[in-house]
């Protein structure tokens, strides 16, 4: 099997042989004082290069689309072909759409026993949580395969290996998150790779609705107790990132069983961070969190209007409001109870149009060059947009 890497034979390149002292200096001999410059004629060398010559490819280069078109007939093992096109999907995760249906028939003309099954699935989980980049593309395509692979042997469908393969894992999550730095590195991939599946994984029930696997989302909330039951940074850091990625949905679905779990866990937060002994840096990482959660996962714009946002049901309502200074330096900003009265005084200490009153008129008297040029008059397209922009804005601040 080619493995994209072949390289042609080196091209042989013509060399000029080295010039010696006696070149550039002439020679005389007994007949004449002066003798005519000797000049030497390199060899010319002759390519060895073949028109039959392997096509180059330079490294890192993966032929896999080319062998592809072929399907596997090119590959002599199941394990080489999928491997190829994991591979293929790390470094050029946009191909997904465009090849993962002739990926999938392939597999069906060639997955036909419980071995090869799970071998496939064994495959897709090792390449999920051993390259940091491919656990949500990993997910896709567990879901893509989940319901598109026609084998399903008496040992479990794809989706039910993949769920057995995962819980082998989960049952020494206690021992992992206590476990040496490589270890608690697997375990933290395994946990991120789990968390994809939990969102991108559907399953389809009989009337055709499409819901998430709840083995999963009763997975997700004990691996999180098995990291915050060992506060050490790493374990901290992927149960942040864990709650960032999958936090909305988790607590949206235990809010709908009537849960509190979401809470729980923010209280577990904030003890993590009064008691354990964690870095600076990592307890910030979790008020944070905290600070996400409370604005609803960052979903407050996404669901009420701009006009509707307000200090009381947005946090972050006042994050990017300007800050100013008193007259006796101290900052102060919208949200300061007398910002009002600081403004006011700040405006009659400053003066910031000295040349123009409120409608633009030069208080001296002189005409400004620039506005007396302008047209008082707008076009009447720009009118009739303007005009229509009133109504609109009116109709809806009624509604």
């Amino acid at each position: 099997m080619s493995d994209g890497f072949d390289r042609a034979p080196e091209q042989a390149r013509p060399q000029r042989a080295p010039p010696s002292p006696q070149d550039n200096i002439p020679q005389q001999n007994s007949e004449s004082a002066m003798a005519k410059p000797q000049v030497v004629v390199a060899p010319v060398l002759m390519s060895k290069l073949s028109v039959n010559a392997p096509e180059f490819y330079p490294s890192g280069y993966s032929n896999y689309t080319e062998s592809y078109e072929d399907g596997c007939e090119d590959y002599p093992t199941l394990s080489e072909y999928v491997q190829d096109f994991l591979n293929h999907l790390t470094e050029q995760p946009g191909s997904f759409e465009t090849e993962i249906e002739q990926f999938a028939e392939t597999l069906n003309g060639w997955v036909t026993t419980d071995d090869s099954l799970q071998e496939l699935v064994e495959l897709i989980y090792q390449q999920a949580t051993s390259i940091p980049n491919f656990s949500y593309m990993g997910a896709r395509l567990c879901n893509y395969l989940s319901h598109h692979l026609t084998i399903s042997p008496q040992s479990g469908n794809f989706r039910q290996l993949l769920l057995k393969r995962c819980r082998t894992e989960y049952e020494v999550r206690d021992q992992a998150a206590k476990g040496d730095e490589g270890t608690r590195k697997r375990f933290h991939a395994f946990v991120l790779f789990l968390g994809e599946l939990y969102l991108n994984l559907e399953i389809k029930g009989t009337n055709g609705q499409v819901t998430r696997a709840d083995i999963l989302q009763v997975g997700l909330r004990e691996l999180l107790n098995a990291l915050f039951s060992n506060p050490m940074d790493d374990n901290l850091i992927c149960a942040v990132k864990l709650l960032k990625l999958t936090g909305s949905v988790l607590e949206d679905a235990w809010k709908e069983k009537g849960k509190n779990d979401m809470e729980e866990i923010i209280q577990r937060i904030e003890n993590v961070v009064l008691d354990a002994n964690c870095s600076r840096d990592v307890k910030q990482m979790l008020l944070k969190l905290v600070e996400l959660r409370s604005s609803n996962w960052g979903r407050v714009h996404a669901t009420s209007t701009y006009r509707e946002a307000t200090p009381e049901n947005d946090p972050n309502y006042f994050m990017n409001e300007p800050t100013f200074y008193t007259s006796d330096g101290v900052p102060f900003t919208a949200a300061d109870p007398d910002y009002q009265e600081k403004y006011q005084e700040l405006l009659e200490r400053e003066d910031f149009f000295p040349d123009y009153e409120e409608n633009g008129t030069d208080l001296s008297g002189a005409g400004d060059p620039y506005l007396d040029d302008i047209d008082d008059e707008m076009d009447p397209e720009i009118e009739e947009a303007y005009e229509k922009f009133c109504l609109e804005s009116e109709r809806k601040l009624k509604q």
